[in-house]
């Protein structure tokens, strides 16, 4: 009975932490560059490694949590702004962003400029690129764009009124990298994980939308609520149970 409790209580506790990926993912249907996240589950064994118990005895000493979330890397629809500052990136690859806490990345390209002409996102984080510097070599750095005509190439280059200004710094990561979401669109990933992307293609003056079906998470959101209730309405019964098997046997106790 008490494998049983606690095989309810623990698939009740992931089902909570689903609920709040599902709920974070409907949130940011509207969000330009967020990826969809997949919740997967893993087993807790409760049982010794060198213990040789039977299949029934395994099966109920294994219990569901939730092991985590992963990124869904689809594409989004690429959506038209007409604004010079807004970027949507095709194919795969990713914006590098300084943060307070260091180099992160993303695929919301609604960039603007601030007023020291550093472009920067919407939460004011300059945009990294590969800028002149003082000694007239080119080196990694915010991008830094004066007053004209900007204009930026498929492949990142970057021209104010037809000077060429810097390039974006476009980055990708080998299949299976973990990405974590940190915020709304941005992304941590691992030290040195990061490579030059390949073949990057922006698209100047229009947004990548997020990823997230609407209609397929809602449905999720529904099977997790009433999975949720199910396990709630297992837990009540086991604790209606303890309680009368106390009731029954405290007496008998010598």
């Amino acid at each position: 009975m008490q494998s049983g409790f606690y095989a309810a209580l623990t698939g009740l506790v992931a089902e909570f932490e689903a609920l709040d990926v599902t709920a974070n993912n409907l949130a940011n249907t509207g969000t330009a560059g967020y990826k969809a996240q997949e919740d997967f589950y893993r087993t807790y064994s409760t049982t010794l490694g060198s213990q040789n118990l039977d299949p029934l005895n395994l099966a109920i000493n294994d219990y569901g949590v939730l092991g985590g979330a992963s990124t869904n890397l689809d594409p989004g629809t690429i959506q038209s702004t007409g604004n010079p500052l807004d970027l949507a990136l095709q194919g795969s690859g990713f914006f590098v962003v300084k943060t307070a806490a260091g180099d992160q990345y993303t695929r919301d390209g609604s960039f603007h400029l601030n007023a020291k002409g550093t472009l920067v996102t919407s939460n004011n984080d300059p945009v990294m690129g590969i800028v002149p510097k003082k000694n007239g070599k080119p080196g990694e750095g915010p991008m830094m764009l004066p007053q004209g005509t900007i204009t930026i190439s498929p492949n990142g280059l970057v021209s104010v009124n037809g000077a060429v200004a810097g390039q974006l710094k476009l980055v990708d990561f080998p299949h299976g990298t973990a990405l974590s979401l940190d915020g709304n669109s941005m992304y941590a990933a691992p030290a040195a994980a990061a490579q030059p992307a390949a073949d990057p293609q922006i698209k100047q003056g229009a947004l990548e939308a997020s990823n997230v079906n609407p209609m397929s998470e809602m449905v999720s959101l529904i099977m997790v609520q009433r999975q949720a209730q199910m396990l709630q309405n297992a837990i009540s019964t086991f604790d209606k149970d303890f309680d009368q098997t106390a009731i029954n046997e405290i007496p008998t106790v010598q």
